[in-house]
């Protein structure tokens, strides 16, 4: 039973992460989600995943609602001065404590905060961990 959970929430992770690389990559380009995911297909070992792109398109189809509530709990930082990779995770992690029930609002914000750590700082990691701390009160 424990290997079998312990599979699933790898899977979880790593269908996040692939998610986290649509979301990332789609701030540095105009192009529609949809196509970027598939480009990500085409160009390189990028699975049809129906739970990254879910997670993907619904980000960038909610963005304003996600993005306002990052702004409002940034003490004061512009969207622009947060790290690509915050903002990409954060964007995750909201998107999923507002339309994903099937996730724990805990797990969305410890698996943003890990792929900020490897993609970027520990200071990014506690920088968005405060922010989703917030915009999880604020939600529930």
């Amino acid at each position: 039973m424990h290997n079998y959970e312990s599979w699933c929430h790898m899977n979880r992770t790593e269908e996040r992460e692939q998610a986290f690389i649509i979301v990332f990559e789609k701030i540095f380009r105009e192009e529609d989600v949809k196509d970027i995911i598939e480009y990500a297909i085409e160009a390189r070992e990028y699975t049809h995943n129906e739970y990254a792109n879910s997670v993907a398109i619904g980000v960038y189809d909610k963005i304003e609602e996600i993005d306002k509530y990052i702004e409002e709990n940034s003490k004061g930082w512009a969207l622009k001065r947060i790290s690509k990779v915050g903002l990409a995770a954060m964007r995750i992690a909201i998107y999923e404590m507002l339309y994903r029930e099937d996730i724990p609002v805990s797990v969305s914000i410890n698996e943003a905060v890990e792929l900020i750590k490897k993609y970027a700082t520990a200071d990014d990691s506690a920088f968005a961990n405060g922010i989703l701390g917030t915009v999880a009160k604020i939600i529930e």
